[in-house]
C-alpha cells in the first residue's frame, strides 16, 4: 500500500512538473505574439490580431491589440461564465500583463479549482462562487471591493448576458467582450426573455436557445455608451469600447461588424450532437419566445 501511494505522489509530482512546463512554452509564445500585436496598425478586421493562448478562440489576440490603442488606467479585469478558467477571456491578462481581476462562476468545483491552482497565490485574482442575476450582479462585484473604472468586462452566462450587461451600474469598463448567438441573425434585437434561474441546456433540449443577437447588443451598448469595433472570426464574441476612449478605432455598425458562426453544437432531443449546419439551427428554434428589445415587445423566432 505505501509503494502504491509513493509511485501516485511521485506520478503526480510529475505530471505537475510536465504542466508547468507547457505552461511556459506557451506564456512564451503568447508573449512573442502579444510584441507583435502592440506594434500592429489599426486594423479594419479585429480578426486579423486573432491568436490564442488562454481563451477559446482568437481573444487572446483580439484584447492584446485592443489594450495597447485604448487609454486604460486601471488594469482590472471581470469576467463571469468562467468554468474552471483554464480556458477564458483574461487569463493572459492576468499572467502576461499581470491585470487584477474578479472571476464569477456558479459552480462550487470550478470555483475550488481555480482557487487551487498557483495562479491564485502568484496573482491578485478573486474567484466567487454565485448564480448571476441581473439583481446580485452589482452587489457581487462591489462585494470584491471593485467600483468605477475598470480596464475589461467579459460577459458569458450563455443566458441572460443582455440582461445582467444591461444591469451592471457600479463599473464602467473601457473594453466589454459579450458573447452574442448568432443563430439569432443580424437584422433583429433579440435575446432570450429574463428569467432569473435560465440554464441553457434546460430552456431548449437543442441548446441553441440562449443569449441575445449582436444588433440587441449593439442597441444596449449605444445606449451605455459603447461602440462596436468588431467581432472574433469564429462568431460568438463582440467587442465595444467606451467612446470616450475610442480614439482612432472606427465604430462598426451590425451590419460591418456581424460574423456567423459555423458552430455545430446542437444536441437532438436525447441529448446528443447532431451537428445542425446554417439555416437549420435556427429552424430548430424557430417558434421560441424572444424579446425584441428595440419596441420591446415579445415576439417568436
Amino acid at each position: 500500500m505505501k509503494s502504491i501511494k509513493k509511485l501516485f505522489n511521485v506520478m503526480q509530482h510529475y505530471l505537475y512538473n510536465i504542466r508547468k512546463s507547457q505552461q511556459t512554452d506557451i506564456l512564451l509564445l503568447g508573449a512573442l505574439l502579444a510584441r507583435q500585436n502592440k506594434a500592429l496598425p489599426l486594423l479594419d478586421n479585429l480578426a486579423d490580431a486573432e491568436f490564442k493562448v488562454f481563451s477559446q478562440a482568437g481573444d487572446d489576440g483580439i484584447i492584446q491589440y485592443l489594450i495597447h490603442k485604448v487609454q486604460i488606467a486601471r488594469k482590472i479585469f471581470i469576467e463571469f461564465g468562467v468554468e474552471n478558467y483554464v480556458e477564458s477571456n483574461t487569463r493572459f491578462l492576468l499572467r502576461h500583463d499581470n491585470w487584477s481581476g474578479l472571476v464569477i462562476d456558479g459552480s462550487r468545483k470550478a470555483i475550488e479549482y481555480i482557487r487551487s491552482d498557483d495562479i491564485f497565490y502568484q496573482h491578485d485574482l478573486q474567484a466567487l462562487e454565485a448564480f448571476i442575476t441581473k439583481d446580485n450582479i452589482n452587489d457581487l462585484i462591489s462585494s470584491a471591493g471593485i467600483s468605477g473604472e475598470v480596464g475589461l468586462l467579459s460577459v458569458d452566462i450563455d443566458g441572460n448576458d443582455y440582461w445582467v450587461w444591461k444591469a451592471i451600474d457600479i463599473v464602467q469598463p473601457v473594453i466589454v467582450v459579450a458573447e452574442y448567438n448568432s443563430v439569432f441573425g443580424r437584422d433583429r434585437a433579440l435575446t432570450v426573455p429574463y428569467k432569473s434561474n435560465f440554464i441553457r441546456s434546460e430552456a431548449h433540449y437543442s441548446y441553441l436557445y440562449f443569449g441575445a443577437s449582436l444588433k440587441a447588443l449593439c442597441l444596449l451598448a449605444e445606449e451605455k455608451g459603447y461602440s462596436l469595433v468588431g467581432c472574433n472570426a469564429v462568431g460568438n464574441n463582440a467587442y465595444f469600447v467606451r467612446k470616450d476612449r475610442l480614439g482612432k478605432l472606427k465604430a462598426l455598425s451590425v451590419e460591418e461588424g456581424y460574423v456567423e458562426s459555423q458552430f455545430r453544437e446542437s444536441r437532438n432531443a436525447q441529448g446528443q450532437l447532431n451537428y445542425l449546419r446554417g439555416a437549420q439551427r435556427y429552424a430548430c428554434i424557430q417558434g421560441m419566445p424572444v424579446v425584441n428589445v428595440a419596441t420591446g415587445n415579445t415576439e417568436l423566432l
